[in-house]
């Protein structure tokens, strides 16, 4: 038996999926982006990008697609019933590690100082949006 979880305050799937899916007491959340919350696959809405009339970008920040996805991720768990906390697993997704592994690194020390989930990092050629990073997360749930 498993509940499927979507909640407003965080980005729309890219699909036919729920933002989680709880099963007992585990907490398992689809690919969270950056983009902002209620916002749809084909909107610009990603913090830290700008795109020009040709999808090309005009200005790009790494840090603050960082934070946006932290916030979505806390924004799920919340609306799941878990919290950051309760994470147990982070599986990232970066489109450029080279570029962007050092920033990634940084902000996550920050946000996961007190809990330290296990994790993965890996580097992909591309997501469904133009965004940069992607995480999976799992969590426990009361």
């Amino acid at each position: 038996m498993s509940d499927k979880i979507s909640t407003s305050n965080a980005p729309k799937p890219v699909g036919l999926y729920p933002h989680a899916r709880r099963v007992g007491n585990l907490l398992f959340l689809s690919g969270v982006g950056p983009r902002t919350a209620g916002s749809n696959a084909n909107d610009s809405a990603v913090p830290g990008l700008e795109l020009d009339h040709n999808g090309n970008f005009k200005s790009f920040d790494f840090e603050a697609q960082c934070r946006s996805v932290f916030d979505n991720v806390k924004a799920v768990l919340e609306a799941s019933g878990s919290s950051w906390d309760k994470l147990v697993d982070v599986t990232v997704f970066l489109v450029n590690m080279k570029r962007d592994f050092v920033t990634y690194n940084k902000i996550y020390a920050e946000y996961f100082k007190d809990n330290q989930p296990c994790r993965t990092t890996v580097e992909i050629n591309s997501l469904p949006t133009p965004i940069a990073i992607e995480l999976k997360c799992i969590a426990t749930i009361d």
